[in-house]
């Protein structure tokens, strides 16, 4: 049975269409899986601040002891600690993200700006990570990461 080239092309393209439907549809979940990741590390940030505050205190606390002047400073050294320790910022730029994310699945062809977008998520995760000051908000940026790599290798699929 002869198959013509125009019939072989159709087919291609009727396959592309159907498998370009499956990984926009993969490439949601996961957009879906990163939101749900930034949602759970905005709640472990809010307690970062007094992690780090209790931590810093005690640690002055063991080396200082009583000293005069010493609770002043573990005011003004624990509020800079807490400001460095700050994700608001990366938190805000991953949920900017995920809208440019779904803008582009809206928008084909997307693969060089989807390829592009999981170096920014993965910019912002490091980051988050770096600045953790707490185990869970590590555990919650680790998964980040795992979810922002499986997206990149879905991604590294798309034209």
């Amino acid at each position: 049975m002869a198959v013509s080239i125009d019939e072989a092309l159709k087919a291609l393209v009727a396959a592309r269409k159907v498998e370009g439907g499956q990984l926009a549809t993969l490439i949601a979940d996961f957009l879906d899986q990163i939101r749900a990741n930034v949602d759970l590390a905005e709640i472990e940030a809010a307690a970062q601040t007094e992690a780090v505050r209790e931590r810093f205190t005690r640690r002055m606390a063991d080396l200082a002891g009583d000293a005069p002047g010493v609770e002043d400073k573990v005011v003004v050294e624990a509020a800079a600690l807490a400001a460095r320790a700050d994700v608001r910022e990366e938190l805000d730029r991953l949920r900017a993200h995920l809208e440019s994310g779904h803008q582009l699945l809206a928008q084909p062809p997307a693969g060089r700006k989807l390829d592009f977008l999981m170096q920014e998520f993965m910019r912002e995760a490091n980051t988050l990570c770096s600045k953790s000051a707490t185990v869970e908000l590590t555990r919650v940026g680790l998964a980040l990461k795992a979810t922002i790599d499986q997206l990149r290798e879905q991604v590294q699929n798309v034209e």
